[in-house]
């Protein structure tokens, strides 16, 4: 019996733990120079917990540990099918899903901390590759590559290399591109050929999140360490602000026109929480209505807000969250189960926590959390 039981369930987020040369084979040497390299210049606690979980490739007792009870084993670096496909493949047999969206956890970061915007695109592509060939070798895997829309005729490239190499769902910053809305009519062409090659775009906790502004740390007590025990990461205050960019973000979209150009157009909220979602889409519809006798923008919707936003977007809660509330409050429509493997933050049942939410739904709702939505959102079909 696997995890899933005899329910067809797609898992709408997990990752990949990248190794130190994750990137090596996608760059250019001159840009590989100008990347700070993963994980800092010098060895550390993640290349030991790398150096462990290669040392069991080949060694059969090693591998079958790992692969005993994947979602409550170790997590992070040394979990199994981390960063080596053959095992990832082994881990979803288990786990039973009809399909995964794989991002990544660190090999954008070289990116996102380079100056020069050709080395922030050419290392975008590097993910984008190594996204791709990670999950390659199974079509249950379903890679997501990121494109940065601050160049929207660069962002036109690398998209359509990104699509090029396998990728199947195209992340973008939950933020401004570059100086503009993403909802500027010179980002068109890129939503466009999501349209066009039915990709989601995905918002993903990462670039663009909103986190607590600095003056408020400087509270007079020493900072706690984050979630993975480090000091990168994010933490409770940061934790409350998930939702506030997606927000602004979907907002700009619906006001600036996309989701009415672009009918076909979908995408995720990933690892953002979701139990924000139905209010969000009220509060969106009493502005509308609010402000609609004087602004133009508005009273040339052909839908409501929350009409666009229900028929483009889906939410990824997180497994302490009550599914079934949110369910019960915003409808069936919008929720996606997640594991968020091999993070910590899945936890060890995620499967098992949303469940025990979810008492007393009818079938149609279970099978929308479990499936449909997902399918809606990759535009795929069950066989």
């Amino acid at each position: 019996m696997t995890y899933a039981g005899d329910r067809r369930i797609f898992d709408a987020n997990s990752h990949v733990m990248e190794t130190r040369e994750w990137l090596d084979p996608y760059l250019d040497p001159e840009v590989r120079r100008q990347l700070r390299p993963l994980y800092g210049h010098k060895p550390g606690r993640i290349d030991k917990l790398l150096d462990e979980a290669k040392a069991r490739k080949g060694d059969a007792a090693a591998e079958a540990k790992a692969l005993e009870n994947p979602i409550a084993g170790p997590k992070g670096w040394t979990a199994a099918g981390a960063f080596d496909p053959e095992e990832r493949t082994r881990v979803l047999d288990q786990f039973g899903f009809a399909g995964q969206l794989v991002f990544g956890t660190a090999s954008l970061s070289p990116a996102l901390a380079a100056d020069d915007p050709g080395v922030l695109y050419a290392g975008a592509r590097a993910h984008n590759e190594a996204m791709a060939a990670f999950c390659r070798s199974d079509t249950r895997l379903y890679g997501v590559g990121y494109v940065p829309l601050d160049d929207p005729r660069r962002a036109l490239t690398e998209l359509d290399a990104a699509l090029a190499a396998g990728n199947r769902a195209i992340m973008v910053s939950a933020g401004p591109a570059g100086d503009r809305s993403p909802g500027h009519p010179d980002l068109d062409p890129v939503w466009a050929r999501l349209s066009e090659t039915r990709t989601p775009f995905m918002l993903h906790i990462g670039p663009g999140t909103k986190t607590q502004p600095k003056a408020f740390r400087n509270n007079g007590r020493e900072r706690a360490p984050d979630l993975h025990g480090g000091g990168e990461n994010l933490r409770f205050a940061d934790y409350i602000m998930l939702s506030f960019a997606p927000q602004v973000w979907l907002t700009a979209m619906v006001y600036d026109g996309v989701f009415e150009r672009f009918p076909e157009l979908r995408g995720g909220v990933i690892e953002a929480g979701a139990g924000w979602a139905p209010e969000f889409l009220r509060e969106l519809d009493l502005g509308y209505k609010s402000f609609r006798r004087t602004d133009p923008y508005l009273q040339n919707m052909a839908l409501t807000p929350s009409e666009y936003i229900r028929r483009a977007v889906k939410f990824t809660p997180f497994p302490g969250e009550d599914v079934g509330r949110m369910i019960r409050d915003g409808g069936a429509d919008l929720f996606l189960f997640s594991s968020d493997y091999p993070h910590p933050e899945g936890t060890n049942d995620p499967l098992g926590r949303f469940q025990r939410t979810l008492e007393g739904l009818d079938d149609d709702a279970l099978d929308r959390f479990y499936r449909r939505n997902f399918e809606e959102m990759m535009q795929v079909q069950s066989p």
